[in-house]
């Protein structure tokens, strides 16, 4: 569980600044490596080592694992995502952390409680589970799951249950954990926090596994990384380790069920960072002697947080999510043949989408999801920088125009968030961004996140030690709650650097074309959602746009050089999702995102000199173009390229996000060359994608 806010005021800048560059290597190291995952006082423990050059093992199968807190976290807040890599082919295990036992009492609308019966409630959800999956699967939802009993690391036993429809396959992994402690605590926010603790186990009724086992802060972690190890997961799917501050009153808390000060349930911060503590475990066990770095991208999803933000599901994608959660919820009067129970009654019989919480209505992302960072080099071949196995990599084009990519290049520099940012200077080198976890440890240590840079020496050439940048809130809880970065370089070669902030607002640095950094300086505006968009226009002034409550907020300069400021735009509507920003040629900018409830794309045309078009208006001519447009209701990445929309219907599945380059757009080219734009993106086998969508034109 996250400890207080502490103080708002802003990061000093300079003084924060964590610098590698220009030290020797081994002290490189050992100042990078200050992630570490520590178990207890009692033994030692694998840390992350950011050194480059490790190799990337390849991965044989695609494998989706999702490790979430209670049964139903993946159908609330994980759909539609899920059921896209299910349907795809994509192998499912989720790991479920606790019993779900809740008090025991399986609430039945309209009728009186029932007695409390914690192993009879575990049970209906795991049958709930069971049967929102079957369906999923196409099957029947009693259809008869294989249930065995494993033995985990350290000795400890978990029933896991197996469904395979032809090459479709899901597991369910039930690590049962008690919601509470024997004193009344929530268990896994004070496994997380407690030296001491020993939680214990819920047998579910029914269960083959008939022997309650016990976890300690090391075992959760041990025991998570046993299983990445075991299944060797392509794409592992989180709960938010960060949630945002959320200071609502007592009674609004309880009734939202967030933990104190935070936008999320305390059993899911827990988890999260559980899990992300044994992804690091998992990486630095991998990569030990010569060993290679696990082949993943991770996503984390945010939880409660939706009940805070405008609803971004149309209503196609909202009606699929809510039908796979009936199955889960059940019936009281159903004949399943689970002793314990045929679901979780509470949600059952329509009422996902008539809950007030309105949970089901959204699916957001801690972090934009995995996509790589686009750049071509000067001979010409297509480069593609990513997040993989946690660490920074790079993957060049075989050949110029050829559509395919090279094996992985390790660059390190971690544990890394999934999404970097980037720029390039004039000069033509390029810079990575990212967001690192310096930090990640219970217990009562340290838990810190700071941005980091890493800077080609020459032009195509090798990059040079990675660089802290530091964070722009002093105190390191708020320090949890920064975005990812995102940067664009001006017409005179200064880089502007910008994070959402823990006030819900934007920060920014930066870079001078001497290759000096500015303090990190609060641009306000707020409650804005990750996923900014920065563009600079064609005047030469940078523009950012992110998502609000209310708007789209709009950060811009008036004059070149001069500092980013916030520019209130009142005709910008209410967004959905993250908006995507664009130059415009007649020197304003073309700004695309979806409004809350809908699968249609809202433009609005910002400046400049079009005819009929005026600041703050959505314009009626035609924009700039090629745009990103997200992804549509089947989950397709959409181009907007010569007036029509272009999906992109073959290749893998997508994951949330894709980039363009834009670089040689023509209304025409050939089959065999390079010209036209570019989109790349990650598909669930932790590959990177490629359309050239202009070839389709």
């Amino acid at each position: 569980m996250p400890e207080g806010p502490g103080p708002a005021h802003q990061g000093s800048g300079p003084s924060r600044r964590f610098l590698l560059a220009g030290i020797g290597t081994a002290a490189a190291s050992a100042a990078l490596s200050a992630c570490s995952v520590p178990a207890s006082p009692r033994r030692t423990t694998s840390t992350a080592d950011p050194m480059p050059g490790k190799a990337i093992s390849v991965a044989r199968h695609d494998r989706l694992m999702q490790i979430l807190a209670h049964p139903d976290d993946d159908m609330y807040f994980m759909n539609p995502d899920t059921q896209r890599m299910l349907d795809s082919g994509t192998p499912l295990v989720c790991v479920y952390v606790t019993a779900g036992e809740a008090t025991g009492i399986n609430v039945i609308a309209g009728q009186p409680h029932p007695v409390p019966d914690k192993p009879a409630y575990s049970s209906a959800r795991h049958q709930g589970l069971r049967q929102a999956y079957a369906v999923q699967l196409g099957l029947p939802p009693f259809t008869e799951w294989q249930k065995d009993v494993v033995t985990l690391r350290g000795g400890i036993r978990a029933e896991v249950d197996t469904l395979v429809r032809g090459t479709r396959r899901v597991e369910l992994v039930f690590l049962n954990t008690a919601m509470h402690t024997a004193h009344g605590r929530l268990g896994l926010p004070s496994l997380w926090t407690d030296r001491g603790l020993s939680l214990r186990t819920v047998v579910a009724e029914g269960s083959p596994l008939q022997e309650a086992d016990a976890y300690t802060y090391d075992a959760m972690v041990d025991v998570l990384t046993g299983l990445m190890a075991q299944y060797r997961p392509t794409l592992i799917h989180t709960l938010d380790p960060d949630p945002d501050i959320q200071h609502s009153p007592a009674a609004v808390r309880r009734k939202d069920s967030e933990q104190v000060g935070y936008s999320d349930h305390a059993d899911h911060t827990a988890t999260a960072s559980f899990s992300w503590a044994a992804m690091i475990r998992w990486v630095a066990e991998a990569t030990q002697g010569k060993g290679e770095v696990p082949a993943f991208v991770a996503t984390a999803y945010r939880g409660y947080y939706n009940r805070h933000w405008p609803k971004n599901l149309s209503p196609k994608v909202l009606a699929q999510k809510a039908a796979n959660l009936l199955p889960y919820g059940g019936n009281e009067a159903w004949s399943c043949g689970n002793p314990g129970g045929c679901g979780d009654y509470n949600v059952g019989v329509g009422r996902p989408l008539t809950n007030k919480k309105g949970w089901v209505r959204s699916t957001h992302y801690r972090y934009p999801g995995p996509r790589p960072v686009l750049a071509t080099e000067q001979d010409g071949h297509l480069v593609g920088y990513g997040v993989l196995g946690l660490r920074a990599v790079r993957w060049r084009e075989t050949a110029p125009g050829s559509g395919q990519w090279g094996s992985p290049h390790d660059l390190g520099g971690g544990p890394l968030a999934p999404t970097l940012g980037a720029a390039v200077l004039k000069d033509g080198r390029q810079l990575l961004f990212a967001l690192r976890f310096a930090s990640i440890a219970g217990h009562g240590s340290t838990n810190t996140r700071e941005i980091v840079l890493l800077q080609q020496s020459t032009p195509g050439g090798k990059f040079a030690a990675w660089t802290g940048l530091g964070n722009p809130e002093s105190d390191p809880d708020r320090g949890r709650r920064i975005g990812v970065p995102v940067a664009v370089t001006d017409r005179a070669g200064h880089v502007h650097l910008f994070i959402r902030d823990a006030a819900q607002g934007i920060s920014t640095r930066v870079r001078s074309t001497a290759g000096s950094w500015s303090p990190w300086r609060s641009l306000g505006g707020g409650q804005i959602q990750d996923g900014l968009s920065a563009a600079v226009d064609s005047a030469g002034l940078v523009h950012v746009f992110a998502s609000g409550r209310d708007t789209v907020h709009h950060w811009a300069q008036t004059v070149a050089g001069g500092p980013v400021e916030l520019h209130p735009d009142p005709l910008l509507p209410l967004p959905g999702d993250f908006p995507t920003a664009t130059a415009a040629p007649d020197g304003g900018v073309d700004v695309y995102y979806r409004r809350p409830a809908t699968a249609a794309t809202t433009h609005v045309h910002l400046g400049g000199t079009r005819p009929g078009a005026r600041a703050g208006t959505r314009a009626d001519s035609r924009a700039a173009e090629p745009a990103l447009l997200g992804q549509d209701d089947r989950g397709r990445i959409q181009l907007l390229l010569n007036g029509k929309v272009l999906r992109r219907t073959d290749g893998v599945v997508p994951l949330s996000g894709a980039t363009l380059l834009a670089e040689g757009a023509t209304s025409a080219g050939t089959a065999g060359d390079s010209s036209g734009p570019t989109v790349a993106g990650i598909g669930p086998g932790a590959l990177p994608w490629l359309w050239r969508p202009v070839r389709d034109v």
